[in-house]
Parts: structure tokens; C-alpha cells; sequence
């Protein structure tokens, strides 16, 4: 399952499903955020700060995206969640939440582990893995905040790659992420 960056929508990420999963031995997810806010796009919450999302419409958009993930039907080991920038955070969120099943794995591109009230995450063992990248020259969600997501999520725990790019994913790392995918 991908969860798409803010302003974008369903399909932003479409493409990445063939790239991570060539032989689609998976099937792939691209839910809509459920919010539209200025100036277009879907948005998971509103943001009034990188890094601490407005706690009431993350807590909707949050409940609204486990909601989604659960009513699949797929068993929570079977189940991967990935995203970008806000799709990111939603990833790592409903991956690591306190009370929520544990995924296979989670990839996060661009974004951070949210602080936010009402939501707290479960670091007790065992974490799934996870891989993170973020760009060095990031100008929307700086490159700390992948390094922080790294370190508070366990550096041995986490697949992480820094590359010189802006607020974007590296096709490089699209193709390790392809290879540590637990498929």
C-alpha cells in the first residue's frame, strides 16, 4: 500500500507498485487522502509545522487510513506500507501506532515519525523493518527528520540512505528497496 504526498492524489504513486514489485507478486493499494485543502490536491492533515501534524485531522485521517488497511482483508505479515512525504508519515504511523498490527515492512520516502497528540508509537521488539530515504537538500521536510525517524526507530531496524536530491525519491534507492522488500 502506498499513501501518496500532500496535494497529490491516488494514482501519484501508481507507477511505483510496477518498480517495487516488477513480477506483481503483490497486489497493490493507492488510497486518496480524505482531505482537499488549498491550494489542490488531497491531503492526509493539515500542517501547521513539519513534524507536528494538526492532532485533529491526523487523528480522522489516521483513523480513516487504518480503517482502509484493516478492511483489505490482508493478514498484517503479509501487508507492506509505504509512502511518501505525508504518505510517508501516515506509513510510519499506522506501521509503528500503538494498537496496531505490525506490517512486514514500511517504507518511508521523504518523510518523519509524527509528534502529534492522541498518537504515540509502539517501539517494543519487534519493530518491522524499515527502510527510509530522504534527500540531503530537501527544502519541505529537511533531511533531520529522516535521520530522527532513524534514530528513534533503531538504526538496526532501519534500511537508511541519504541522496543528494531535493524532495523527491532517488530511483537508486527505488531499486535497493525493490531488493530488501520482504516479497
Amino acid at each position: 500500500m502506498l499513501f501518496h504526498g500532500r496535494g497529490a492524489d491516488e494514482h501519484d504513486l501508481y507507477p511505483l507498485l510496477d518498480l517495487l514489485d516488477p513480477e506483481r507478486r503483490l497486489a497493490g493499494y493507492t488510497p486518496r487522502a480524505p482531505l482537499a485543502l488549498p491550494p489542490m490536491g488531497a491531503h492526509w492533515y493539515v500542517v501547521p509545522r513539519v513534524g507536528y501534524p494538526d492532532p485533529a485531522t491526523f487523528a480522522s485521517s489516521y483513523a480513516l487510513a487504518a480503517e482502509w488497511v484493516d478492511g483489505l482483508g490482508f493478514p498484517p505479515e503479509q501487508t507492506i506500507l509505504g509512502g511518501f512525504s505525508q504518505g510517508a508519515v501516515m506509513s510510519l504511523a499506522l506501521g509503528l501506532g500503538r494498537g496496531r498490527p505490525r506490517p512486514a515492512a514500511i517504507v518511508a520516502f521523504s518523510g518523519f515519525v509524527p509528534t502529534v497528540d492522541g498518537w504515540e508509537p509502539d517501539l517494543s521488539s519487534p519493530v518491522p523493518p524499515v527502510a527510509i530515504g530522504h534527500g540531503t537538500y530537501d527544502d519541505v521536510i529537511p533531511v533531520t527528520f529522516g535521520r530522527a525517524a532513524r534514530d528513534l526507530i533503531g538504526a538496526e531496524n532501519v534500511l537508511y540512505r541519504e541522496y543528494p536530491l531535493g524532495h523527491q525519491i532517488d530511483p537508486g534507492f527505488l531499486d535497493e528497496v525493490r531488493r530488501w522488500l520482504p516479497l
